[in-house]
């Protein structure tokens, strides 16, 4: 399985829409939500298209919601399939998680029990999805505040058999080992070493706030040094991997998160071979 190796990129804003055409930014690629562009038309429709022209994109959602007992929702994944055919991403991914029930979506990204019945229900529905799409989806790891009683597998050998039996790929949000590391007492280097790295096809950064006894996954803050330091002990198990930063509150400027990416460069290129860090695909001109 070919990890596709793409660079490092950001997930793209609404408030950097004018920023990105205008200065066109030294970089590899953007990561779009899905959900904010599964319509026709419209503003936001027109400036992703302006900006597909120069950059290589992946699409990330948060509404597929596998881990549900609810059938698969057709129409979503009917709205998902005419977008990715739209915009041709590199690749999808979406979460191990649920996010509603009875048709109600929570648009909270809630945690799994981790037992052989929610195993073998979510490969079900994955090999599904998988079939519909055509192609194969990445599932990202969680950040959690709370865990089951019932559970009975260890988050990581969860994810690792998930890969195994469905054919999925890993999106390995970093900044979600060390959340629920915190939160939960468990250690970042056993999650990492269970993962193939030959599955891990994209790696997420970012930030959250530490409120000392636990912590959250807010995506308002810059990258902390632990999680930093994670990423540098990842790249050195892991090889290259496309990389970004995500940011969706408290969002800077253009170029504040285009400094801070530098730094996953600066890791990447201390931990990695030259060669390593060459993407398959450059930034359109």
């Amino acid at each position: 399985m070919s990890k596709h190796f793409m660079g490092f990129g950001l997930g793209l804003r609404a408030q950097h829409f004018h920023d990105v055409l205008e200065q066109k930014p030294d970089l590899d690629w953007f990561e779009v939500i899905s959900e904010n562009f599964m319509v026709d038309g419209g503003k936001p429709k027109y400036y992703l298209h302006q900006i597909r022209e120069h950059y290589p994109m992946v699409m990330h959602g948060v509404s597929l919601s596998i881990g549900s007992v609810d059938p698969l929702d057709y129409g979503y994944l009917k709205r998902l399939k005419c977008l990715i055919n739209e915009l041709q991403p590199e690749w999808i991914s979406d979460h191990l998680c649920w996010t509603g029930i009875n048709k109600i979506n929570s648009h909270d990204l809630l945690p799994m029990p981790y037992t052989e019945e929610a195993l073998k229900h979510i490969v079900g529905r994955l090999i599904q999805v998988q079939d519909y799409l055509g192609r194969p989806i990445l599932m990202e790891n969680p950040s959690s505040y709370l865990e089951f009683s019932e559970s009975t597998i260890p988050e990581w050998e969860f994810m690792a058999e998930m890969v195994s039996r469905s054919g999925c790929q890993v999106l390995l949000d970093v900044n979600n080992i060390y959340v629920s590391s915190r939160n939960h007492g468990y250690d970042c280097d056993t999650y990492l070493k269970a993962i193939d790295p030959a599955s891990v096809r994209q790696i997420h950064l970012a930030g959250h706030t530490d409120y000392g006894s636990y912590v959250i996954d807010t995506h308002a803050h810059d990258v902390p040094d632990p999680v930093w330091e994670l990423y540098r002990e990842a790249l050195k198990y892991l090889g290259p991997v496309s990389t970004m930063i995500e940011r969706d509150d408290n969002i800077p400027p253009l170029a504040d998160l285009l400094a801070e990416l530098s730094v996953a460069r600066k890791i990447a290129a201390e931990v990695l071979t030259v060669e390593q860090l060459q993407p398959k695909y450059k930034t359109a001109s």
